[in-house]
């Protein structure tokens, strides 16, 4: 069989190389981190040639991009809840589960501590920029549906929710309680303001 009749073939040989690649990278990723990863050790941890690595992927950058990708579509879906605080507490409630465990805290903090390598700089933008994109459909369907401004930078939105968590994960090592999403979204939506002043008017988000 060809190369060519593999690429045809979906769910086929070909499907089974990739998932066992992205599995062995980003089980290595998790051990290793960005700088320790090589792709001879993904070749031989995923019973796989190199030569076959490369062919599908071209550089070891875009493998572990393609990796991490994989792996953020599987844990952290975008939410379609029909309002923009239903979608963004559901997206950071599934973001705190991931980020506590093994496999998501370990990817976060070899992102995190990687160094300024100009080719681990654009690996790192590269990911989150794919990541933004596909998450800040949150923020732009809200705009769509009048909740939001449509003045509202949609990634700014993203990066308003994330940070908290990925801050206690990576600086201040501290639990991401519970209740943190929802207290993370309603601070967002509502501010602090309020809180400290009820005369300030409520606007709904459902």
């Amino acid at each position: 069989m060809t190369d060519a009749d593999v690429r045809r073939r979906p769910g086929g040989r070909s499907a089974r190389v990739r998932a066992a690649v992205i599995e062995a990278t980003n089980q290595l990723l998790r051990e290793q981190g960005l700088m320790g990863l090589t792709v001879s050790e993904v070749a031989r941890s995923a019973q796989v040639n190199e030569t076959s690595i490369y062919r599908r992927w071209g550089t070891r950058e875009n493998l572990i991009i393609d990796a991490l990708l994989a792996d953020a579509a599987e844990q952290l879906p975008v939410p379609d809840s029909g309002t923009l605080r239903g979608d963004l507490i559901a997206y950071a409630t599934a973001l705190a589960r991931y980020l506590t465990s093994p496999a998501g805290n370990a990817l976060d903090r070899a992102l995190a501590s990687a160094g300024d390598d100009p080719a681990i700089r654009r690996l790192r933008d590269q990911y989150w920029d794919a990541r933004y994109a596909q998450s800040s459909q949150i923020a732009a369907r809200a705009i769509e549906r009048g909740e939001l401004p449509d003045t509202t930078d949609p990634r700014f939105v993203l990066e308003m929710l994330v940070a908290p968590l990925h801050f206690r994960i990576v600086l201040t090592r501290e639990p991401l309680d519970p209740d943190l999403p929802t207290r993370i979204v309603d601070a967002l939506l509502h501010g602090f303001v309020r809180a400290a002043d009820p005369a300030q008017p409520e606007r709904r988000f459902s």
